[in-house]
């Protein structure tokens, strides 16, 4: 599956915003994105599967902690709260996990 790449510059700043219709039609188009971008993240994270040969593979828990403070860096860096982001990641990641598990036995019959 080929993706586009996603130019978020069309979007309109918060302020420049004259309604709140106009505020939650750039929200919904932001949403949109964000999904967008999660399913690209999966397809590759589905990807990598191919380059891993068992479960500690999979599970790769040094990757796994990095990729965790590294986004929590990423939240602080935007103002975010590093806790909620790194809850999402959690939540993601370990549906990914048991997503590349479930490929890898296919793989491996």
């Amino acid at each position: 599956m080929r993706y586009k790449s996603i130019n978020l510059n069309y979007m309109k700043l918060p302020h420049e915003c004259q309604s709140i219709e106009e505020v939650r039609r750039e929200i919904d188009e932001i949403d949109k994105t964000i999904i967008e971008l999660i399913g690209k993240r999966f397809a590759f994270v589905r990807e990598i599967v191919n380059f891993k040969s068992n479960a500690d593979d999979v599970y790769a828990k040094n990757r796994y902690e990095e990729v965790l403070l590294k986004r929590r860096e990423m939240a602080s860096f935007h103002h975010l709260n590093p806790d909620i982001i790194e809850d999402m990641y959690r939540i993601m990641m370990d549906y990914l996990i048991q997503e590349q598990l479930e490929l890898l036995k296919k793989k491996q019959k």
